[in-house]
């Protein structure tokens, strides 16, 4: 999957990978590790996210899934405007490159399940439960 999105991004970015530090991926990092210690609720750095027009449709509207809720991909297909593209919405969500920022963790089954996380159901369950550990009654 992986070699996926990363060959997604160099076509359509029309660009080669340069391993470098910069002061975005610091900022970044700082970022992450705030998330995970519960002190970040959203991120604030510049994002370009590479995928067909429906699945940057699904991804913003992944951005606007309020930390500590959660969405069903049901509810993200009504919300694009297109409710009979479940599927494609889950697709989407697979195909997203940056999980945590752009947080594909929040969308759950229609019954409540968790379904479905590139980085496994265990760690869907770990930030899902982070979020809602760090978020006021």
């Amino acid at each position: 999957m992986r070699g996926a999105v990363d060959g997604r991004i160099k076509q359509g970015l029309d660009a080669e990978f340069v391993e470098r530090d910069s002061e975005i991926l610091e900022k970044t990092r700082k970022q992450v590790d705030e998330y995970l210690a519960g002190n970040r609720r959203q991120f604030d750095i510049p994002l370009l996210m590479i995928g067909t027009n429906f699945q940057r449709r699904v991804w913003n509207e992944l951005i606007n899934v309020p930390y500590g809720s959660t969405a069903t991909y049901v509810q993200i297909a009504r919300a694009i405007g297109n409710e009979k593209a479940v599927r494609a919405v889950g697709q989407a969500n697979r195909a997203n490159p940056i999980p945590m920022i752009v947080p594909c963790h929040r969308i759950i089954g229609s019954a409540g399940e968790l379904v479905g996380y590139g980085g496994g159901l265990s760690v869907k369950k770990r930030l899902l439960k982070l979020e809602q550990e760090n978020t006021p009654l």
